[in-house]
């Protein structure tokens, strides 16, 4: 679950993590009033969850509550990345000397968190570990051990702080690494951090992203899942309805699999016959007829789809009922355009002979059903 910034700056005021003064508007003549109560410059930044938020016009400045109502005005009548504004968070402007970076995340190779820190704050880590390597310190941090204060405190000195600063400095971070263990994240970020004219630190911006796993354990966000489904777009509401995993891509393949490591060897197998899937779908184990049926008129909903690739790999998912949903949505929608089939496992037989005696052809080979429906796709459907 991916918190708003001001859901996560909330939790670290709650941490003692220093963060702008600040409220949320959701409306322009809130904005104005929060300025007007701020006595100063202000930062006006949309409460949207997707990345890239700044360089898509989401962060704009005021010098007064006139400009800040305007900007507010300008932000919710947008979107971001198809996400509409519902709210903007009116912060004061900090008089920044300078950007730093630091955040906690997990890394799979080590099975552990690692924190990543850089003297590049503002810039998406990403690039900067791309472009200036020598720039990010990464410390492996012992699950066991746990996250120290002579870890915070050596991450702070090779940032190039010393002194009060630099203790200063290295409690932030190790408060950063309460927060990422208290709220189970995958993700707990700072960028950028700066550090004031004053010489002080400040979270001027926030992430926090908290393991759906562990939501169990944050019974406080119920609430925020029930608002999460009613921004999702379309498409991806009606799968999580159906209990399907679903993610739109860019291509023209449609893509229904069980499994995720299935669908991902799929996603490489169209690939590989120089394809383009259009989506990620995983139906999961024990798939019935009546979510295979969803699952194609979700895939068959998408425009840009010239031909849908049904990949099963039958376990607890029995092939026979796999094959009755497939004839279920073909008397619903009449199959406009073409499907290629891939059946194999549990009831095998059966699956198949149902579909060949509806006009079927069922294919063994995964490669062979991917080349089939790249074939399909340069023939023009």
């Amino acid at each position: 679950m991916k918190l708003f910034e001001h859901e996560a700056k909330a939790i670290f005021s709650k941490h003692d993590i220093p963060t702008p003064l600040g409220k949320l508007a959701d409306s322009p003549t809130k904005a104005r009033e929060v300025t007007m109560q701020l006595h100063t410059p202000v930062v006006i930044k949309a409460q949207v969850t997707v990345a890239g938020r700044g360089k898509a016009g989401g962060i704009l400045f005021a010098n007064s509550p006139t400009e800040a109502e305007l900007a507010a005005k300008k932000l919710l009548s947008t979107r971001i990345k198809g996400t509409k504004i519902q709210s903007v968070l009116i912060e004061e402007k900090a008089s920044i000397r300078k950007e730093l970076y630091f955040g906690i995340t997990i890394d799979r190779s080590t099975r552990s968190y690692v924190a990543v820190a850089s003297s590049e704050g503002g810039m998406e880590i990403e690039e900067v570990a791309a472009t200036m390597p020598e720039k990010i310190i990464k410390v492996f941090i012992d699950p066991l051990y746990g996250f120290r204060s002579h870890h915070a405190r050596q991450i702070a000195k090779k940032l190039g702080y010393k002194g009060r600063q630099m203790l200063n400095l290295a409690t932030i971070f190790h408060k950063q690494y309460e927060v990422a263990l208290s709220y189970d994240a995958e993700l707990a970020e700072m960028n950028p951090l700066v550090e004031t004219s004053e010489g002080k630190f400040v979270a001027v911006d926030t992430r926090l992203i908290i393991d759906d796993n562990a939501l169990y354990r944050h019974p406080e966000f119920k609430k925020r899942l029930t608002e999460i489904e009613a921004e999702l777009p379309p498409q991806e509401l009606e799968a999580r309805k159906n209990g399907l995993a679903y993610v739109k891509l860019d291509g023209n393949i449609g893509v229904i699999g069980n499994g995720a490591g299935l669908v991902m060897a799929t996603l490489d197998a169209i690939k590989l016959y120089g394809g383009r899937p259009a989506n990620f779908l995983d139906v999961g184990g024990g798939a019935t007829a009546n979510k295979i049926v969803a699952a194609l008129n979700l895939v068959f909903s998408d425009p840009r789809v010239n031909v849908v690739f049904v990949n099963i790999l039958g376990g607890i998912t029995r092939c026979d009922e796999v094959a009755r949903g497939i004839l279920e949505a073909k008397m619903r929608t009449g199959f406009l355009k073409p499907v290629v089939i891939r059946l194999v496992g549990t009831n095998e037989e059966e699956g198949k002979r149902i579909l060949t005696d509806a006009g079927f052809h069922v294919l063994d080979s995964m490669e062979e059903a991917a080349e089939k429906a790249m074939a399909i796709v340069k023939s023009g459907g």
